[in-house]
Protein backbone atom coordinates (compact mmCIF):
# COMPACT_ATOMS: atom_id res chain seq x y z
CA UNK A 1 0.00 0.00 0.00
CA UNK A 2 1.56 3.24 -0.91
CA UNK A 3 2.28 5.47 2.00
CA UNK A 4 2.63 2.24 4.09
CA UNK A 5 6.34 1.04 5.21
CA UNK A 6 6.81 -2.36 6.67
CA UNK A 7 10.25 -2.75 8.26
CA UNK A 8 10.72 -6.83 8.60
CA UNK A 9 13.88 -8.95 9.18
CA UNK A 10 14.01 -12.44 8.98
CA UNK A 11 10.29 -12.62 8.38
CA UNK A 12 9.41 -10.77 11.09
CA UNK A 13 7.74 -7.39 11.71
CA UNK A 14 9.97 -4.75 12.92
CA UNK A 15 7.31 -1.84 12.85
CA UNK A 16 5.81 0.18 10.12
CA UNK A 17 5.44 3.97 9.08
CA UNK A 18 2.57 5.26 8.33
CA UNK A 19 3.40 8.37 6.46
CA UNK A 20 1.15 11.31 6.45
CA UNK A 21 0.05 11.05 2.53
CA UNK A 22 -1.28 6.86 3.40
CA UNK A 23 -5.33 7.12 2.13
CA UNK A 24 -7.48 3.94 2.23
CA UNK A 25 -11.42 3.89 2.00
CA UNK A 26 -13.29 2.31 4.79
CA UNK A 27 -11.23 1.15 7.70
CA UNK A 28 -8.00 -1.37 7.60
CA UNK A 29 -6.63 -2.58 10.39
CA UNK A 30 -2.59 -2.41 9.69
CA UNK A 31 -1.48 -5.29 12.62
CA UNK A 32 -2.66 -8.72 12.39
CA UNK A 33 -5.16 -9.61 15.06
CA UNK A 34 -2.78 -12.03 16.99
CA UNK A 35 -1.06 -8.18 18.27
CA UNK A 36 -1.66 -6.94 21.57
CA UNK A 37 -1.66 -3.61 20.23
CA UNK A 38 -3.98 -3.24 17.23
CA UNK A 39 -3.72 -0.14 15.14
CA UNK A 40 -6.28 0.61 12.26
CA UNK A 41 -6.50 3.35 9.88
CA UNK A 42 -10.46 5.08 8.98
CA UNK A 43 -11.52 6.98 6.42
CA UNK A 44 -15.25 7.77 7.11
CA UNK A 45 -16.60 10.27 5.00
CA UNK A 46 -19.29 13.03 6.63
CA UNK A 47 -22.08 12.20 8.98
CA UNK A 48 -20.84 8.36 9.03
CA UNK A 49 -21.56 7.32 12.74
CA UNK A 50 -19.92 4.33 14.32
CA UNK A 51 -22.14 3.03 16.88
CA UNK A 52 -21.94 3.97 20.35
CA UNK A 53 -19.93 0.68 22.42
CA UNK A 54 -17.75 -0.54 25.08
CA UNK A 55 -15.74 -3.04 25.06
CA UNK A 56 -15.78 -5.56 27.55
CA UNK A 57 -13.31 -7.02 29.87
CA UNK A 58 -10.90 -9.22 28.93
CA UNK A 59 -7.52 -10.84 30.63
CA UNK A 60 -4.74 -10.44 28.64
CA UNK A 61 -1.41 -11.59 28.37
CA UNK A 62 1.12 -9.43 27.08
CA UNK A 63 4.20 -10.58 26.24
CA UNK A 64 6.01 -8.08 23.69
CA UNK A 65 5.82 -4.35 24.78
CA UNK A 66 4.90 -2.66 21.43
CA UNK A 67 4.50 0.65 20.73
CA UNK A 68 2.71 4.02 18.34
CA UNK A 69 4.66 6.93 17.51
CA UNK A 70 2.79 9.89 16.55
CA UNK A 71 4.87 12.77 15.26
CA UNK A 72 3.19 16.00 16.07
CA UNK A 73 5.85 18.13 14.91
CA UNK A 74 9.08 18.19 13.58
CA UNK A 75 11.81 15.36 11.76
CA UNK A 76 13.05 12.43 13.68
CA UNK A 77 15.24 9.72 12.29
CA UNK A 78 14.16 5.75 14.09
CA UNK A 79 17.16 3.80 13.94
CA UNK A 80 15.84 -0.15 13.91
CA UNK A 81 17.94 -3.10 15.83
CA UNK A 82 17.36 -6.84 15.48
CA UNK A 83 16.91 -8.53 19.21
CA UNK A 84 20.65 -9.19 19.24
CA UNK A 85 21.60 -5.41 19.15
CA UNK A 86 22.26 -6.28 15.15
CA UNK A 87 21.47 -2.54 14.14
CA UNK A 88 19.57 -2.71 10.65
CA UNK A 89 18.12 0.43 9.18
CA UNK A 90 17.64 3.87 9.67
CA UNK A 91 14.25 5.36 8.33
CA UNK A 92 13.16 9.71 8.59
CA UNK A 93 9.89 10.54 9.85
CA UNK A 94 7.99 14.04 10.22
CA UNK A 95 4.73 15.88 11.00
CA UNK A 96 1.84 13.78 9.96
CA UNK A 97 3.59 10.49 9.95
CA UNK A 98 2.32 7.35 12.88
CA UNK A 99 5.18 5.04 14.08
CA UNK A 100 3.78 1.62 15.19
CA UNK A 101 7.19 -0.68 16.73
CA UNK A 102 6.38 -4.08 16.94
CA UNK A 103 9.61 -6.09 17.94
CA UNK A 104 13.33 -5.48 18.02
CA UNK A 105 15.18 -2.64 18.96
CA UNK A 106 15.07 1.03 18.33
CA UNK A 107 16.39 4.38 18.96
CA UNK A 108 15.50 8.08 17.69
CA UNK A 109 17.86 11.15 17.11
CA UNK A 110 15.36 14.30 16.78
CA UNK A 111 16.75 16.20 13.33
CA UNK A 112 14.21 19.41 14.12
CA UNK A 113 12.71 20.22 17.34
CA UNK A 114 9.92 17.56 17.94
CA UNK A 115 6.76 16.87 19.45
CA UNK A 116 5.94 12.83 19.83
CA UNK A 117 2.98 11.10 21.35
CA UNK A 118 4.50 7.70 22.39
CA UNK A 119 1.38 5.21 23.10
CA UNK A 120 2.09 1.59 25.07
CA UNK A 121 1.54 -0.88 26.73
CA UNK A 122 1.70 -0.63 30.87
CA UNK A 123 2.08 0.26 33.55
CA UNK A 124 5.99 0.65 33.33
CA UNK A 125 8.13 -1.23 35.83
CA UNK A 126 11.15 0.14 37.01
CA UNK A 127 11.79 -3.87 36.96
CA UNK A 128 11.16 -4.95 33.06
CA UNK A 129 12.40 -1.54 31.82
CA UNK A 130 14.06 -1.20 28.36
CA UNK A 131 17.58 -3.07 27.73
CA UNK A 132 19.57 -0.34 26.64
CA UNK A 133 21.51 -0.97 23.03
CA UNK A 134 24.55 0.77 21.80
CA UNK A 135 23.86 3.81 19.55
CA UNK A 136 25.05 3.35 15.96
CA UNK A 137 27.65 5.78 14.74
CA UNK A 138 26.52 8.18 12.41
CA UNK A 139 29.37 6.97 9.72
CA UNK A 140 27.69 3.86 9.67
CA UNK A 141 23.92 4.59 9.63
CA UNK A 142 21.62 2.72 6.19
CA UNK A 143 19.56 5.40 5.54
CA UNK A 144 16.32 3.79 3.53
Amino acid sequence: MKGLIKIEYKKKLLGFIIKSSFKKEGIEFLTPYVFSQQLAFMRRPKGYVITPHKHLLLLRKIRDTQETLFIRKGKVRIDFYWNNRHYLESRIVQKGDVVFLASGGHGFECIKDSEIIEVKQGPFSIKTQPKRLKCIAKNKLRMK
